[in-house]
């Protein structure tokens, strides 16, 4: 590994401003004029909006692919390869200093075969380098720079390299003509760097540990690592950086409705204030946007008060999740006014309302020279657009004040709330009511304000996967805070997604349609991911509805994460699909990788026996508990020194641990829906709420069908509406009142 040492350590610049410079990004509206040259490099093809801001640069890119490596391997050339994605400060900090410059362009040009990916757009390509990567140097983020040999494998990289040698980090160009002379005059020794950086990402990236039969005592490991990480005193887990970790929320949260988890430890009430005080403090950060709704991607101070501002589909769906399972549990009305600005935020800004579906992410700049001033304020810019009572009561509350909280621009603030609203109307002198009628009117003056400035870039790809995660948060959100528009786009996004990405002979697509909104014209075949997250949703499509053709199509979807993804040798699942006849991968795409950790969308291991649990509870097929159980068992003897970034893992594991618990409701009037809030009380991962009508009753998955339409009463509907809870292959009888539905649901959950 004898690239390790050749410029010392090198820090990850692209997530903590407190290591970096502050030049911003790209002015993306402007991503198709040219920046440098009027000739266009191999990105002009391209559909991704990441990859064709980068068309006009010097450098002669190419898209990841056969024509690529080819090239590489006739001219004899190491591969320099780029990922970064289009919301990534420093990849756009990096392509204007670098890729956007003449004299390092030439380098680059004369010396390599230069690869652009976008990780979003190819997550196995970026999974397996950044392995390589934080192999090599220890860390590893956007931009990623690699060196690799003309098949595709690394022996040096980095994250952000500066244009030239400052504050201890090499400049690109000495990197640059270090990596060309090496393998040219060093090859051997090269090549033997690669080989071992390849062994060392297969045996990292294998994450097996076998162990049989785990049960609530790993669930409590699980939760006995988050708790020892929770940070009592601002809520979350860790220090700085910190990220929202939503799957250790929901595992928390569940955590919290039971006596115990497992090994006869009593963690109620530490586990209660763990999820409650995260969800809080989260709401009232900076992390969270005060005037539009959603969540940015993390905070760089551990008060959640400073973030890095893109705002991530994938990560709003989950916090969703979060608040509408904080209000299931904690019944806090505040976690329930945040699901609702979360989903006003995504409605207005991230979804194709017309045809349906979710896009991918909001930028956090609008451009090169905006550092995040599009969602920070000076207490003059506040003062320009309130009264002086709105602005006595709006700056108190959120903290705008002459000094502000970024380094870059003191005077800026992030909107934060500070203290309570009862104590910003004492100091005013205004009764409680007042005060939020002029927080009320100031945060809409501040939000109108803030659309007369120049919007950050939407990337409106619409990614299959990650609009899994989002209809399943829509689907929980609307029956829960009873929001049938929002279950009714959840649906028509479904749709979409199900008629445009999947087809059972083909197999899933990773992508719907690109920023024009027309389907993509290049098929990128789907990962474990996307089919996963879809059939996930496909599931909860038909317990909100009731209608066969979504689970079916649950079950199509699970048959094929089988078939394609399945290991019969060594239990659980991989990332990608085994190779196809005369299908050529390149690089470290030969690796194949079993994802466990949540990073940063929850382990598609996780969710596959997620999914495999729910349908087998449905089904009773014997072959979908089977593996399910292996694929838990595959990772059982390592999971537990993942912890926080094992939580998914907990919540399939508390799944198979607890047993499936399915409450139907059956019934169309006002009474139906008052049991089926009922129902939808507390949060528990094993718990299942199914809406029917009477006449489906007469098609149903399996395992309902041997006892529902036996039940007395149920096919009467001089009956009214009628609940039954059923748990272990075996039915309740049927009650008629919310009063005997709670004491059913006791005796189960």
């Amino acid at each position: 590994m004898a690239w390790v040492l050749l410029f010392g350590k090198r820090g990850c610049c692209i997530d903590r401003e407190k290591d970096c410079g502050q030049p911003s990004r790209l002015h993306l509206k402007d991503m198709d004029q040219g920046q440098q040259t009027s000739t266009l490099n191999g990105l002009s093809r391209s559909a991704s909006a990441y990859l064709r801001s980068a068309m006009h640069q010097p450098v002669i890119w190419h898209e990841w692919g056969e024509e690529a490596f080819s090239l590489a391997e006739e001219q004899g050339k190491p591969i320099l390869l780029d990922i970064g994605a289009v919301w990534c400060h420093w990849c756009h900090v990096m392509d204007r200093e670098s890729y956007e410059n003449e004299t390092t362009a030439q380098i680059i040009n004369e010396h390599f075969i230069a690869i652009k990916v976008d990780r979003d757009e190819r997550p196995d390509v970026d999974t397996r380098y950044q392995a390589a990567v934080s192999a090599i140097s220890g860390q590893g983020g956007w931009p990623l720079t690699a060196f690799l040999t003309p098949d595709g494998k690394p022996y040096f990289g980095g994250t952000y390299f500066p244009p030239e040698d400052r504050h201890g980090r090499p400049g690109l160009p000495r990197v640059l003509l270090t990596m060309a002379e090496s393998f040219h005059t060093r090859r051997s020794e090269v090549y033997e760097s690669a080989e071992s950086v390849m062994a060392a990402v297969e045996h990292n990236e294998s994450f097996m540990g076998r162990a049989g039969n785990p049960g609530p005592e790993l669930v409590a490991k699980i939760v006995s690592s988050i708790l020892q990480q929770f940070d009592a005193r601002s809520g979350g887990f860790g220090s700085q950086p910190k990220f929202p970790h939503s799957g250790a929320i929901d595992l928390l949260m569940d955590a919290s409705s039971r006596v115990s988890v497992g090994a006869g430890a009593v963690k109620g009430e530490d586990v209660r204030t763990a999820a409650f005080s995260t969800l809080q403090k989260m709401a009232r950060g900076g992390i969270y946007d005060h005037l539009a709704g959603g969540f940015h991607r993390y905070s760089v101070d551990e008060r959640w008060v400073v973030p890095h501002f893109e705002k991530m589909s994938y990560d709003n769906s989950e916090l969703l999740k979060n608040y509408v399972h904080g209000f299931q549990s904690f019944v806090d009305p505040e976690f329930a006014r945040i699901a609702r600005e979360v989903i006003g935020w995504m409605d207005e800004w991230l979804s194709d309302r017309e045809r349906g579906g979710f896009y991918a992410s909001q930028d956090a700049d609008f451009s090169l020279d905006d550092d995040g001033d599009y969602f920070t304020w000076t207490y003059n810019e506040a003062a320009k657009v309130l009264t002086a009572q709105e602005l006595s009561v709006t700056s108190s509350y959120y903290d705008i004040g002459e000094i502000g909280d970024m380094h870059h621009n003191p005077a800026k603030n992030v909107l934060h709330v500070r203290g309570t609203l009862e104590g910003v109307a004492k100091a005013n002198a205004l009764p409680l009511e007042r005060a939020k009628e002029l927080l009320a009117s100031g945060r809409k003056k501040l939000y109108a304000a803030r659309l007369e400035r120049p919007a950050p870039y939407i990337d409106k790809t619409i990614y299959v996967g990650w609009n899994g995660m989002c209809i399943s948060a829509y689907l929980e959100a609307g029956r829960v805070l009873d929001m049938p528009e929002v279950r009714q786009f959840a649906l028509k996004s479904l749709d979409r997604i199900l008629s445009q990405a999947w087809d059972p002979l083909i197999g899933m697509s990773h992508v719907v349609a690109y920023g024009d909104g027309e389907p993509a014209a290049r098929r990128i075949a789907g990962g474990l991911d996307d089919y996963v997250f879809v059939g996930n949703a496909a599931v909860d499509a038909w317990e909100a509805t009731g209608e066969m053709r979504y689970y079916e199509a649950a079950t199509a979807i699970a048959d094929a994460v089988i078939g394609r993804f399945y290991d019969t040798a060594g239990g659980g699942f991989f990332d990608t699909e085994a190779n196809r006849d005369g299908e050529k991968r390149y690089g470290a795409l030969t690796t194949q990788r079993k994802p466990l950790q949540d990073s940063p969308t929850p382990a598609g291991n996780s969710i596959a026996a997620t999914l495999l649990l729910r349908l087998e509870a449905l089904n009773d097929r014997e072959d979908y508990a089977v593996k399910a159980l292996e694929t838990l068992e595959t990772f059982a003897g390592v999971v537990e020194h993942f912890g926080l970034y094992a939580s998914s893992y907990g919540l399939a594991l508390q799944r198979m641990v607890q047993r499936s618990v399915q409450i139907c409701i059956i019934g169309e009037d006002a009474e139906a829906r008052r049991m089926e809030s009922v129902a939808l009380a507390r949060y528990a991962v094993n718990k299942s709420v199914i809406r029917l009508r009477r006449e489906q009753l007469t098609t149903l998955p399996p395992a309902l069908a041997e006892s529902l339409p036996h039940l007395p009463g149920l096919q009467d509907a001089g009956h009214g509406t009628v609940a039954v809870v059923c748990s272990n292959n075996g039915c309740l009888p049927p009650v008629t009142t919310v009063d005997e539905l709670i004491a059913a649901m006791n005796q189960v959950l």
